[in-house]
């Protein structure tokens, strides 16, 4: 038995309304989604691109504070991408704790020029200040190294400082 004509053209009007209500809903999910990702990324980006304060207290401190056991690996990924991780430890021989450190690795060509320049928060705000006479882990990933890299460990400066 064969459905009326008319049954036909009901179901057929009330697939596209499904559709199109469906097409809404995910077009809703993903705007929010995408949204959360980038108000999350700002927030990160803004904490982390505020300057630390350098001042005459902040660098007469930061001539004490030791980066020491460095070591360098590359990893590749599974999208062949590859990564330089760069790992030590700091210690932070004063009186004093840091509650956010902020260092420049620069990384140099066989002709001793910088040729990378990256500045990395090791200790943040958000996280467990470095007490006084304290030492911490630390590595920080590099998605790239240009070629002329002279193989050599990157040099290490304390560029920016808040004491506690």
């Amino acid at each position: 038995m064969e459905p009326e004509p008319t049954a036909r053209r009901d179901e057929g009007r009330r697939f596209p309304a499904a559709f199109v209500a469906g097409l809404v809903i995910v077009f809703i999910v993903v705007a929010c989604a995408v949204g959360v990702s980038r108000y999350a990324r700002s927030r990160e980006s803004a904490a982390a691109s505020a300057k630390l304060p350098f001042g005459p207290v902040e660098r007469v401190y930061a001539a004490n504070i030791r980066f020491d056991n460095i070591t360098m690996a590359r990893a590749t990924n599974m999208l062949n991408q590859e990564f330089t991780y760069v790992s030590g430890i700091m210690t932070n021989p004063g009186s004093r704790s840091i509650g956010a450190l902020e260092v420049t690795m620069e990384f140099h060509d066989p002709f001793n020029q910088v040729i990378l320049r990256d500045a990395e928060q090791l200790v943040t705000l958000a996280n467990a200040p470095l007490g006084a006479g304290e030492h911490r882990n630390f590595q920080v990933t590099l998605e790239r190294i240009p070629a002329e890299w002279n193989q050599q460990y990157p040099t290490i400066r304390v560029t920016g400082l808040v004491l506690q």
